[in-house]
């Protein structure tokens, strides 16, 4: 099972040597995969969860493909109607390319109306530009003499049966976003009878969940997987791993814009969590 974790591309705190040092945290650490957000027009609704400076996703991508070597790069997620698709395929393959096939595609239909109407886009046909937009883009990539050998695997976000359906019908993974593990095990079991009812293979299980790292154990029915105590973290994962997850993201930003100005304490959680999944190895083991 790959990990992954959400970058912080936006913020009061959020600046090119920022983001250098999250890249270079994320793949010092031994993590597999780095993923950034995604907006467009940062309008009053997404300013007050994602303000600006925002630094768009496939420009940010194609930068830190260049300081970076061997961590696979993604969008958690792409706002598919926001760009027109043959744009979308264009701009994922050269990032797929020129990164040497380091590129997830993580989409999503977006839920921001005031972003929507600044873009000229009808917030209403969102799931359905989303669908029309996947099914053109993977038109274009099979044209291989104009994109070559593309392998961009999609991960379709939506914690919606709307979103598990769209999955089935158009993604390699459903990416669920930050939800409890009790939630999450219910949800598998209707993703896969909805492949069952369209007769088509079960995607691949890839949920992007909190990192909040407590001295105390947190309780109740309401706790996000990825919340709690190291242990109850490390738990977590162990049960997505049960559960078939191909990938999980780890996502450390809580929804306060004031945490992309001290980065330093994502960073420890992260260093908290790496020295659980790779224990130092003893001298026996060395030997």
């Amino acid at each position: 099972m790959k990990i992954g974790v959400n970058v912080l591309n936006f913020g009061p705190g959020s600046d090119p040597g920022v983001l250098r040092s999250w890249a270079r945290t994320v793949e010092g650490l031994g993590f597999d995969l780095l993923m950034v957000s995604d907006h467009i027009a940062i309008t009053p609704d997404v300013a007050e969860r994602y303000p600006a400076p925002f630094y768009e996703p496939f420009t940010t991508l194609s930068w830190l493909a260049g300081l970076t070597t061997r961590v696979r790069l993604g969008t958690t997620v792409l706002i598919a109607p926001y760009r027109h698709p043959l744009l979308t395929a264009r701009m994922a393959a050269n990032l797929d390319e020129l990164s040497g096939g380091r590129l997830v595609l993580g989409v999503g239909v977006g839920w921001a109306r005031q972003e929507f109407a600044a873009l000229g886009v009808p917030f209403e046909r969102r799931g359905q530009l989303t669908d029309e937009h996947l099914r053109d883009m993977r038109a274009a990539w099979a044209d291989t003499a104009s994109y070559g050998d593309r392998r961009i695997p999609v991960w379709v976000g939506g914690n919606s049966d709307a979103g598990l359906r769209r999955a089935v019908r158009l993604g390699d993974a459903w990416h669920p976003l930050r939800c409890t593990m009790p939630w999450l095990r219910e949800a598998a079991v209707r993703l896969k009878a909805f492949a069952d009812e369209q007769r088509l293979p079960v995607p691949a299980l890839a949920p992007r969940i909190a990192l909040r790292l407590t001295e105390a154990p947190v309780g109740g029915p309401g706790r996000l997987a990825g919340e709690g105590t190291i242990d109850q973290i490390m738990d977590d994962l162990d049960q997505l791993r049960l559960l078939g997850a191909e990938a999980v993201v780890l996502d450390p930003y809580d929804g306060d814009p004031r945490e992309t100005c001290h980065p330093q304490a994502a960073w420890q959680a992260l260093d908290t969590v790496a020295a659980h999944l790779h224990p130092p190895r003893t001298r026996t083991e060395q030997s």
